[in-house]
C-alpha cells in the first residue's frame, strides 16, 4: 500500500512522467500524391505541461518512411526524439461498406450451410428407405396388396427426395454465385495487407505549459498516380481535343477522408545520386569483359489497372523477334513471342515485365499499358563471347520522372481551370492543386481526377511501312505539346465520334512535335511485292551478284484527298566485301547511311499509285548473306 501511494506521489510531483505515452488524435488535412508514393500532412491539437512530454500519434499507415517524418508548429517547444513503430495488437478500422458486405456474406454462408445440411439429411433418409425395403422383404411374407402399398410409398417418397434435393441444389448454386460476387467485392475494397497500425512517438520539451497546433508530415508507399489521356477528333480538319486525367490509387491501410489533394509529377523514390565518370582503361580481358549498361530513361509509370498485356517485340531493324522470353518480375508467370513477334500475357501481382533474348540486351519496364510494344537492341558484346554484368542502383525502379522539389522557384499562383486551383511549376516537377476535396479509400479502386482539358494544333498524315506492316496508320502530329507537362501514359482514342482503340503517349522526345497513332485506316490499301522478272543471281569469278526489285502499290479508296508517307528500305553494307550498286529509288528521299527511302504523296479520291525500287548486291560466292 505504501508503494502504491509513493508511485502516485511521484507522478503528481513529476508532470513529465505523468504525460508519458499520451495518445493524441490527428486528422489528415492534405495529401501530395507523387507518381509513386505520397506525402501525408496531419494536424493535431495538443496540450503540453512544463517539462518533458511524450505524445503518441496513433492509428497510422504501417508503410511510413521513417526518414521522411517532419514536425512543425512547435513555437518554443524543442523536439528531443522522434520514433516510428508498428502496433501489432491494434487493427485498422473496417469501413461501413465493408462491414455491411461482410454481414451479407456471413448470412449467405449460413443459408448455404443450412441447405447443404438438408441435402445431407435427405440423402440419409434415402439410404434408410433402401435399407428398410431390404429388411422388410427378408423378414416376412408380404401379400400382393402390401407389396403394392409399400412400393407406392417408396416410389413417392423417393421422388419427393429427388425433387427436394434438386430444388435445394439450385438454391445453393444461386447462393454460391452471390457469395462469389460479394467475396470479389470484399477483396476489392479490403486491404488485408495493412492490418497492423503505425504510430509515431514524439518526445517534446516544453519550457512552460502551452497548446500547439502540431503539423506532422511523412511519406508513405503503396500509393501514387499515373496519367491517362482521352484523345478526341471529329475529323482530320479539326484540332485534337485532349483530356489529361490522373488515376489516383492508394493501399496504405488508412483512408483519406475529405482531404485536399495535390498531384505532383515528382517521384521521391527515384535514385537521386548523380553518376561520376571515371577514366576507362583498356587491357587484355582474357575472354571476359564486364560491361556496365547505362540506366535507361523511361517515363512510364506503373498502372495497377492493367490485367492483360499484348504487344510485339522488334529488333533494331524493326523486324519481329520470335521466341523472346517475357517474365512478370517477381513471379514465374511468363510467355514467349510467336513467329510474328507478338505476345499476350495475363498479369497478376507483378509491377514490371522483363524481356530477354539471346544476343540482345535485356530490358525491364513497368507495366504501364495494356499495349506494350518493345524494341530490343542487339548486344554486340555477346557476339564477341563476352559476359555481361547487369548494373542496377539501389532505389531505382527503371522509371524516370523529375525529382521532387517543393519551395523551388514556383510560378506565381493563379486560377488554372475548373478542377485545378493552382498549377505550380518548380525546377524539377509540376504540382496541380485540386480545388475539390476528395475521399480516397484504401483499396484496389482507382479515383480519376481530370486535371486538364485542351486543344492542340494538329497536322494529320497517313503512314505506312509495307515491309513491316501493310496496314496504313492515321497519325496526328501535335505541335507545342511541351506546355502541357504531359507524362508517358496510355491514351484512349475517339475518332469521328467512335472509340478507335488505345495508343501510348511518350513525350520523352527532343523533337518539336509529338506524333500519336490514331489507328488503322482500312480505306487505304497498300501492297508490297517483289518483281519476279527482276529476281536473278549471277556468278562472275569468285563473286555472286544478286538483283532485287520491288513495287509498292497504294490505292486511296476514300472520298477525300489524303497525304501519305511511305517508308521502305534498302540494305546497308557494313562489310567492304559486300557491295551495293545500281540503286534506284523512284524519286524517294533516300538516306544512304541508313538505307531509308521516304515518299510523301498527295493522293486524290480513288487514285492508285505505284512506286518501284531496286538494288544490286555483290559479295564473295563462298559466303552467305541474308537479304
Amino acid at each position: 500500500m505504501r508503494a502504491i501511494l509513493l508511485s502516485i506521489l511521484l507522478l503528481i510531483a513529476n508532470p513529465a512522467i505523468a504525460n508519458t505515452g499520451k495518445k493524441t488524435a490527428s486528422n489528415i488535412e492534405e495529401v501530395t500524391v507523387y507518381l509513386t508514393g505520397a506525402r501525408i500532412k496531419r494536424t493535431a491539437d495538443i496540450s503540453l505541461k512544463p517539462g518533458v512530454n511524450e505524445i503518441l500519434i496513433h492509428d497510422l499507415s504501417p508503410t511510413i518512411n521513417e526518414n521522411s517524418i517532419q514536425i512543425s508548429g512547435l513555437k518554443n517547444v524543442s523536439i528531443l526524439s522522434i520514433n516510428f513503430g508498428i502496433d501489432y495488437l491494434k487493427k485498422r478500422k473496417t469501413s461501413e461498406e465493408l462491414t455491411v458486405l461482410q454481414k451479407q456474406l456471413d448470412q449467405l454462408l449460413l443459408e448455404k450451410n443450412k441447405l447443404e445440411n438438408i441435402i445431407t439429411g435427405l440423402g440419409q433418409e434415402k439410404k434408410l428407405l433402401e435399407n428398410n425395403q431390404r429388411i422388410a422383404s427378408t423378414t416376412e411374407s408380404l401379400s400382393l396388396e402390401k407389396v403394392k402399398e409399400i412400393s407406392a410409398y417408396y416410389r413417392d417418397r423417393a421422388i419427393e427426395i429427388q425433387n427436394e434435393t434438386y430444388t435445394h441444389t439450385q438454391k445453393i448454386d444461386r447462393l454460391s454465385d452471390e457469395i462469389s460476387a460479394i467475396t470479389q467485392q470484399i477483396d476489392k475494397l479490403d486491404d488485408d495487407t495493412k492490418e497492423q497500425r503505425g504510430e509515431i512517438k514524439v518526445k517534446l520539451d516544453a519550457p512552460v505549459a502551452t497548446t500547439l497546433d502540431l503539423v506532422v508530415q511523412y511519406n508513405v508507399t503503396q500509393a501514387g498516380w499515373f496519367p491517362l489521356y482521352d484523345i478526341k477528333s471529329q475529323s482530320i480538319k479539326d484540332p485534337i481535343k485532349m483530356a489529361y486525367k490522373a488515376n489516383v490509387y492508394q493501399q496504405t491501410g488508412t483512408p483519406w477522408n475529405n482531404v485536399n489533394i495535390i498531384l505532383s509529377t515528382g517521384d521521391p523514390n527515384t535514385n537521386n545520386i548523380k553518376p561520376n565518370v571515371s577514366p576507362k582503361y583498356l587491357n587484355f580481358s582474357y575472354g571476359i569483359n564486364r560491361q556496365q549498361n547505362a540506366i535507361k530513361r523511361y517515363g512510364y509509370q506503373y498502372n495497377p489497372t492493367v490485367k492483360t498485356i499484348t504487344g510485339i517485340v522488334l529488333d533494331d531493324d524493326g523486324l519481329p523477334l520470335p521466341g523472346v522470353n517475357i517474365i512478370e518480375k517477381g513471379t514465374s508467370n511468363g510467355t514467349q513471342t510467336d513467329f510474328d513477334g507478338r505476345y499476350t500475357l495475363e498479369v497478376a501481382d507483378g509491377r514490371e515485365l522483363s524481356f530477354s533474348y539471346v544476343g540482345f540486351s535485356s530490358q525491364s519496364l513497368p507495366i504501364y499499358s495494356s499495349v506494350m510494344n518493345i524494341s530490343l537492341e542487339e548486344d554486340a558484346s555477346v557476339l564477341d563471347e563476352v559476359i555481361i554484368t547487369g548494373y542496377s542502383t539501389s532505389g531505382s525502379s527503371g522509371r524516370y520522372s523529375p525529382r521532387s522539389s517543393y519551395a523551388r522557384k514556383k510560378e506565381k499562383k493563379e486560377y488554372y481551370n475548373e478542377v485545378v486551383e493552382v498549377k505550380e511549376e518548380g525546377i524539377t516537377n509540376t504540382r496541380f492543386k485540386i480545388k475539390k476535396k476528395y475521399s480516397i479509400p484504401s483499396n484496389a479502386d482507382i479515383t480519376i481526377i481530370e486535371i486538364d482539358n485542351f486543344e492542340i494544333r494538329t497536322d494529320y498524315n497517313h503512314y505506312v511501312a509495307p515491309e513491316l506492316n501493310e496496314n496504313v496508320f492515321l497519325t496526328a502530329k501535335l505541335a507545342n505539346w511541351e506546355q502541357f507537362n504531359l507524362l508517358a501514359g496510355e491514351a484512349n482514342i475517339y475518332f469521328e465520334g467512335s472509340y478507335a482503340g488505345k495508343t501510348n503517349i511518350d513525350p520523352l522526345h527532343t523533337t518539336d512535335t509529338l506524333t500519336v497513332s490514331l489507328g488503322v485506316d482500312p480505306n487505304i490499301v497498300v501492297k508490297r511485292e517483289q518483281l519476279k522478272d527482276f529476281k536473278s543471281k549471277n556468278f562472275i569469278g569468285n563473286s555472286k551478284i544478286v538483283n532485287r526489285a520491288y513495287t509498292i502499290t497504294i490505292k486511296n479508296n476514300k472520298k477525300s484527298n489524303i497525304n501519305i508517307t511511305v517508308e521502305d528500305r534498302i540494305p546497308v553494307s557494313q562489310n567492304k566485301d559486300i557491295k551495293l550498286d545500281e540503286i534506284q529509288t523512284d524519286q524517294a528521299v533516300y538516306d544512304s547511311k541508313k538505307g531509308i527511302m521516304t515518299w510523301k504523296l498527295d493522293m486524290q479520291p480513288n487514285q492508285k499509285l505505284e512506286k518501284q525500287f531496286s538494288y544490286q548486291v555483290k559479295h564473295p560466292r563462298s559466303r552467305r548473306i541474308s537479304l
